[in-house]
């Protein structure tokens, strides 16, 4: 079963609204085993709605319309679905005192152009859930003897997936009649390049484009790192999560502690459950990064359970400090900090002095363990406010790297 994605509305070509409904509904499609190869997005022009719905229809058995079923004269979804059916339109006159009800219930007069919403093509039935004034709709039609099916949901998100997993999900599921799911893995690394893992990985993805057991992608995340997509399709949940977890193991061979989590972890949660599970706090003197690291960090430890602080100052520029390297500077800061907020890490990442020659994006980034220290030197890209991002993430990579090795 292939379903497309036509979001319609003008509002979504000038970036006036994003379009998170598609992806919402694209990750649907996945977990409920329905392939969807194709998403587009169309103004509220009824030429172009045809021809991208009619384009869709060609390439598979469903199409999923979202937006523009409103009351207003630029909402024209029913009417170019009753076009590409051949149909006339009729009103739903429950659907009419529905929708009458619910103004009246708000104590409001319903205004009459909202009636337009009760209208439904011949032959297509209107979706139960319906927690609006719009009607969803779900279209059945036959194309050269092949039978199709277009359904209509709204452009607002929460009644467009009310609608999606109360009917259309479950529809294109008896339609289908594949019991197949499509589950995905998404691995986080961090401090190796897209180019660098797609050439480690090369012979993992011609293996799995032969065997077609599952695919490899990858996607560039700034500051959130590379991120490595497993996906398979198989009969049920335990035999996808066989064949991603054996994948995920041979992935992890190879990249070793490039990886840092799993789908939606980031390099804060990873690091925050890392000192949680080992009882430690940690501070960091944040002289390049400006409260970059404790805005994310008390984000997610609002009560400063694990981070306990940080200073911003300009240390290491004093005459002693211009006499030593830059990683001591950064293993002096992360020492301070560690010692003035009384933790038991201290982290830092600190620039270079003003009169130092170093290449541009040099960071000097440290973590001092109860037992240890550790320093280095980094090379990293963009301007100034992108650097401080990559600095924290860096400099808690090396902090999560040391606590692997730390009970």
């Amino acid at each position: 079963m292939r379903c497309e994605v036509v979001a319609v509305g003008t509002e979504l070509l000038l970036g006036q609204i994003v379009d998170t409904n598609s992806s919402w509904i694209g990750e649907q499609l996945a977990l409920a085993g329905i392939d969807s190869h194709f998403q587009v997005k169309v103004g509220d022009n009824a030429d172009r709605m045809k021809f991208c719905i009619q384009q869709g229809l060609e390439r598979s058995d469903a199409v999923v319309c979202c937006g523009g079923l409103g009351p207003t004269q630029d909402d024209i979804t029913r009417d170019v679905i009753a076009r590409i059916m051949g149909v006339e339109m009729v009103r739903n006159d429950k659907i009419a005192a529905h929708i009458r009800d619910i103004f009246e219930g708000r104590g409001r007069v319903m205004p009459e152009n909202n009636l337009r919403q009760a209208d439904v093509p011949v032959g297509a039935s209107t979706i139960t859930q319906m927690p609006g004034t719009a009607p969803g709709l779900v279209c059945p039609l036959t194309i050269d003897g092949v039978e199709k099916v277009i359904y209509a949901v709204p452009g607002v998100p929460h009644e467009m997936r009310e609608m999606m997993l109360g009917t259309v999900l479950d529809d294109l599921r008896r339609r289908g009649g594949d019991a197949s799911v499509i589950r995905s893995r998404v691995l986080r690394t961090w401090g190796y390049g897209e180019s660098a893992i797609a050439e480690t990985l090369a012979d993992r993805v011609d293996a799995l484009d032969e065997s077609g057991h599952a695919t490899i992608a990858f996607q560039a995340s700034g500051i959130e790192g590379i991120k490595v997509r497993i996906t398979t399709k198989a009969t049920n949940d335990a035999a996808a999560e066989a064949i991603i977890a054996a994948e995920e193991a041979l992935i992890r061979e190879l990249l070793g502690d490039y990886i840092f989590g799993i789908d939606e972890e980031s390099m804060e949660t990873v690091v925050l459950a890392m000192l949680r599970e080992r009882g430690l706090s940690f501070a960091a003197a944040e002289n390049l990064t400006g409260g970059i690291l404790s805005s994310r960090m008390t984000a997610l430890d609002p009560n400063l359970e694990i981070f306990r602080g940080a200073t911003i100052a300009p240390h290491g520029t004093n005459e002693t400090a211009r006499t030593i390297s830059g990683e001591d500077r950064a293993v002096a800061a992360a020492t301070n900090v560690r010692e003035m907020i009384g933790t038991d890490i201290g982290i830092a990442a600190l620039a270079p002095l003003e009169d130092e020659e170093h290449p541009p994006g040099t960071v000097f980034v440290a973590v001092v363990l109860p037992d240890r220290a550790e320093a280095k030197t980094v090379a990293l890209p963009g301007v100034l406010s992108r650097m401080r991002s990559y600095a924290v993430i860096t400099t808690l990579d090396l902090l999560r790297k040391r606590l692997s090795e730390y009970s």
